[in-house]
């Protein structure tokens, strides 16, 4: 999770158990437009199409529909910002009684994803093979799915940016609203602890073209006084981000949602 950092710096930040594995979340976000009437939802989870061996091997521990408080059938629109497992496997779940059969969570949800990501997802390189799963991205054929080509705004607020280094065609999203912003860097900036800009993880395909996003987004960041949203961090969900003495992004106010 921490690329080229040596472990004995990472872990003054987030120690790792006897087998080497840290905590981590899956953390999604639930933006509602009440005039609208459209309920956003962006990324899905690991969702539930695992096997018990998975299950031990990732840790997985997942909440219930009923813990989170939605009804799938709510959710009028899902924004991926990309296909790999851990983000997009709850677009899909097997059919009650038909353990081949697939069919999608969400039924009434317009799907948007980037149309490059989509493309990679069907033609991942050697080192994404096991991230892009076709079960994940075979039932979008039955969405109603959009396909943007980067930057865009989805929705009067609501505005998606392709980034390239973490895996071709990611998106994250930004979201305005009564003067203040949110900003969900997905995998660019999966926890808090990634904050400081030489800190990215071993599984982005280009870490010289992730650096170099980050390093624009946190500018945005900082500037904007924007609340970041971490979607891997079991323990912040968000908060704002300052320069700390040695020059390095870090946590400013932290944000509860």
């Amino acid at each position: 999770m921490f690329g080229s950092v040596p472990k004995n710096l990472w872990a003054k930040r987030i120690p790792a158990d006897e087998e080497n594995c840290i905590r981590l979340a899956t953390r999604c976000l639930i933006v509602r437009d009440e005039t609208a009437r459209r309920t956003f939802l962006i990324d899905v989870g690991m969702g539930d199409k695992w096997s018990d061996k998975q299950r031990q091997i990732f840790a997985i521990n997942n909440l219930s529909e009923k813990e989170v408080g939605v009804d799938c059938k709510e959710i009028t629109d899902v924004l991926l910002t990309h296909l790999h497992f851990d983000h997009a496997g709850g677009i899909s779940r097997y059919k009650s009684g038909s353990p081949d059969s697939l069919e999608l969570v969400y039924p009434n949800a317009r799907v948007t994803l980037q149309r490059e990501n989509l493309e990679n997802a069907k033609s991942p390189s050697v080192k994404e093979k096991a991230s892009y799963l076709a079960e994940n991205y075979g039932p979008l054929e039955q969405a109603e799915l959009v396909l943007v080509d980067g930057d865009v705004e989805v929705h009067p607020g609501i505005l998606v940016h392709q980034v390239n280094g973490h895996s071709r065609g990611q998106q994250w999203i930004e979201i305005r609203g009564g003067g203040k912003a949110i900003f969900y860097p997905t995998d660019l900036i999966p926890t808090h602890h990634h904050l400081p800009v030489p800190f990215h993880m071993g599984y982005d395909a280009c870490a010289e073209t992730v650096l170099r996003e980050k390093q624009a987004f946190l500018e945005r960041a900082h500037l904007e006084g924007a609340v970041v949203f971490f979607e891997h961090d079991a323990d912040l969900a968000a908060c704002t981000v300052k320069l700390d003495d040695r020059g390095h992004y870090a946590v400013d106010e932290r944000v509860e949602f």
